[in-house]
């Protein structure tokens, strides 16, 4: 039971570390999208829009921009990856079909504990239902009084 609350405890790392690189993914995709010019890219197609200069970040200022975007989702996938690498090695088809039989089994023994205890309590409670109501049901013995 602890191991699959490690495994579980691994699993949600590895949520959480995916859900913060597709944040620096799109993060990275919104920078380099709003903080660039346009440039033409083949002599057919040409380039009919350009960005205020004020909003376009200077080349170089952009270039390092881009290889810290870089390297943050290269570290990123890195952790991505060493969390991938520590989850467990998937239990086979026999294994697991072992161990649901185990469960099943022991799912039935409980059952049957607990089948037999409502049944238990059924017949206690009858048997106090009868001795009430043989109480209930005898004629009341007259009081004596002390002299």
């Amino acid at each position: 039971m602890l191991q699959e609350l490690s495994h579980m405890d691994r699993i949600t790392q590895l949520q959480d570390e995916i859900e913060r690189l597709l944040t620096i993914m799109s993060a990275s995709i919104a920078y380099l999208c709003a903080k660039t010019n346009f440039q033409q890219v083949s002599e057919m197609i040409p380039v009919t829009k350009q960005r205020n200069p004020e909003k376009v970040d200077p080349a170089e200022v952009f270039e390092a921009n881009k290889k810290e975007l870089v390297a943050d989702l290269v570290a990123k996938a890195k952790q991505v990856e060493v969390l991938i690498q520590s989850l467990p090695v998937p239990e086979s088809e026999e294994a697991q079909a072992l161990r649901f039989q185990k469960l099943e089994d022991e799912m039935q023994e409980a059952n049957e504990g607990y089948v037999a205890a409502l049944n238990r309590a059924k017949d206690l409670h009858a048997q106090v239902s009868d001795v009430l109501r043989e109480m209930l049901d005898e004629p009341e013995l007259p009081r004596v009084t002390p002299v």
